[in-house]
C-alpha cells in the first residue's frame, strides 16, 4: 500500500514537473531564438552565416538616444515615486478615517484604466502647452500616474506589517520629534518595501509602452518605443539585437525584485 502511494506521488510529481517544464520551454523558446537572431549574421540562413555583433553594434548607433532617455525617465520617475508615494504610504497608515480607504483603491486606477485612456486624457488636459508636450517631461508624468500605485501599495503594505504605529509612539515618549521619528524609525522599517518599490517603477518605467506610444514625439522615443519602430522598419536582425540589449537591461532588475520580495517576506 505504501509502495504504490509513494509511485502515485512521485508520478503526480513527474507530471507537475513536466508541464512547468513545458510551459517554461513555451515562453523561453521565443526569446531565445529572438536573441539568437540578433546575434546571428543572416537570420534566415541561421547559424550558419555565423555569430557576430555587428547588429548590436548598429542598434546602438541608430538608437543609443532612446536607451539614455529611458535610463533618465525610469531614475526620475524613481525620484519622484519615492517623494510622493513613502509619505503618502505614511499618510494612509496613520489615517483612521473612511475616506482613506477610498483614497488607497483610487490610487490602483492608473493601473486599471488602460494605459492609452490615461495618454488621452493627458493629451486633452495639456497637449495644447507646445513646449511641456514635446518634451520627455510630458512623458514623464504618464510613466508617474502608471507607477505611483506600486510603490504606494510596496511601502504600504512593509509598514503594516513593521508595527510601526508602537515603534513610533515609543520614539515619542523618548522625546524625538516628528521629523527623527520618520528619518530614524519610520524609513529605516521600511526599507525593505522602499527598496521593492523602486525596483519595481524603475522595471516598469523602463518597459512601458502603450502610454508612452501616445504620448512621445520623434525627438522623445524610449526604448520601448525605439524596438517598435525597429522591428517595423529595419531588418529582423536589428530589431532582435535591440530585444537583446533590452533584456540585458530588464532581467537583472526582475531578479533584484526577486531578491526584494524575499527580502520583505524575511523582514515579516
Amino acid at each position: 500500500m505504501k509502495s504504490r502511494l509513494r509511485f502515485t506521488l512521485q508520478l503526480r510529481f513527474m507530471m507537475q514537473l513536466g508541464f512547468t517544464l513545458l510551459v517554461c520551454l513555451f515562453m523561453i523558446v521565443p526569446v531565445a531564438m529572438s536573441v539568437m537572431a540578433g546575434l546571428t549574421e543572416n537570420y534566415f540562413v541561421g547559424l550558419e552565416s555565423g555569430l557576430t555583433l555587428r547588429w548590436v553594434n548598429e542598434v546602438w548607433q541608430l538608437y543609443a538616444d532612446t536607451i539614455w532617455l529611458s535610463i533618465k525617465l525610469a531614475l526620475a520617475c524613481l525620484l519622484i515615486t519615492i517623494l510622493i508615494g513613502v509619505p503618502a504610504a505614511y499618510g494612509l497608515l496613520r489615517s483612521r478615517r473612511r475616506w482613506a480607504n477610498a483614497i488607497e483603491e483610487l490610487l490602483l486606477l492608473p493601473v486599471a484604466v488602460p494605459g492609452l485612456a490615461t495618454a488621452l486624457a493627458l493629451l486633452l488636459a495639456y497637449g495644447s502647452y507646445r513646449e511641456f508636450r514635446g518634451s520627455w517631461l510630458f512623458i514623464l508624468v504618464g510613466h508617474v500616474l502608471f507607477t505611483l500605485p506600486f510603490m504606494v501599495r510596496a511601502v504600504l503594505s512593509v509598514m503594516q506589517t513593521a508595527k510601526l504605529p508602537q515603534l513610533e509612539e515609543a520614539a515619542a515618549s523618548l522625546g524625538a520629534s516628528f521629523r527623527q521619528r520618520f528619518f530614524g524609525v519610520i524609513i529605516p522599517n521600511c526599507m525593505s518595501g522602499i527598496l521593492a518599490g523602486a525596483l519595481m517603477v524603475i522595471t516598469l518605467s523602463i518597459g512601458e509602452f502603450n502610454i508612452t506610444w501616445m504620448l512621445h514625439t520623434p525627438l522623445t522615443k524610449t526604448l520601448p518605443v525605439g524596438l517598435a519602430d525597429s522591428y517595423a522598419s529595419m531588418r529582423l536582425e536589428i530589431g532582435s539585437a535591440y530585444t537583446l540589449i533590452f533584456l540585458v537591461m530588464v532581467v537583472p532588475l526582475l531578479v533584484a525584485i526577486q531578491w526584494a520580495g524575499r527580502l520583505t517576506e524575511q523582514r515579516r
